[in-house]
């Protein structure tokens, strides 16, 4: 990873940061973008070093996606590795009952967030002799169905056919393209996500999705952003359009 220009959107959550605190720690120069410029900064503070760069943005916003690419050609001379991981889990709440409000803005953070990044970041990197890597966050519920979900788990069903595709348009060029889909990851998220399926019991809500793995507990930021570690780096230079489940065996059967 020495000297590699990488971009993390999502860049101040938990598997961001912990991804973003290896990355440094192996010599990468990191720009991490994020809704939250308070949250940025003190991510910033925390990993002590002059190869962190922040950029406050909605990845929603076309063209604010536009800004932190320009921006990050701007202060590191390109891109080496885009990490597309901003995500939000939005409500729990059965199909036709859930907020239209919700649904909009969950596909357009998931869904349009991630095409945003692909449309500006791809062509930067197709300029690269050596190429590049993509990793695009998407989930265990981007591989099976979970009932009062439906809009994340439609988003994350749908970055997979985004990221096979433009794995078969950058493959000419060197840049791969792959997922990385986690199962419950114990983070901010789940606890969000245990409390909408019990409210007042998420403790049960989490013993409940412990038991649906077979290694009967959640992954941690660490064991996710690992696997995304070894997609964005060299050593997986002939990987790309795969799916890369992070899930302790809660999918193999």
């Amino acid at each position: 990873m020495k000297n590699k220009r990488i971009i993390i959107t999502g860049g101040s959550g938990g598997i961001g940061v912990s991804l973003a605190k290896k990355l440094i720690e192996n010599g990468a120069e990191v720009l991490l973008v994020d809704l939250d410029e308070g949250q940025l900064k003190e991510t910033a503070d925390s990993l002590n070093s002059d190869n962190v760069h922040i950029f406050e943005a909605d990845v929603s916003d076309e063209k604010a996606v536009k800004a932190y690419v320009d921006y990050a050609v701007e202060k590191m001379g390109g891109i080496d590795i885009f990490y597309n991981n901003a995500g939000i889990e939005g409500k729990v709440a059965p199909l036709e009952e859930y907020p239209m409000d919700v649904f909009h803005k969950l596909i357009d953070v998931n869904l349009k967030g991630v095409y945003y990044g692909l449309r500006y970041a791809f062509p930067i990197m197709k300029k690269n002799d050596s190429g590049g890597s993509i990793v695009i966050t998407s989930s265990v519920a981007g591989m099976v169905g979970t009932p009062n979900v439906l809009p994340y788990v439609t988003s994350k069903h749908a970055v997979i056919g985004m990221m096979k595709s433009a794995a078969m348009e950058g493959a000419e060029h060197k840049v791969r393209v792959n997922t990385v889909n986690p199962s419950p990851v114990d983070n901010r998220m789940m606890r969000s996500l245990e409390e909408g399926f019990a409210p007042g019991q998420a403790e049960g809500a989490k013993q409940g999705f412990e038991q649906a793995i077979p290694m009967k507990r959640y992954a941690n930021n660490e064991e996710v952003a690992n696997v995304m570690y070894f997609l964005g780096s060299d050593e997986s230079s002939f990987v790309t359009g795969t799916i890369n489940a992070v899930d302790g065996g809660m999918t193999a059967g």
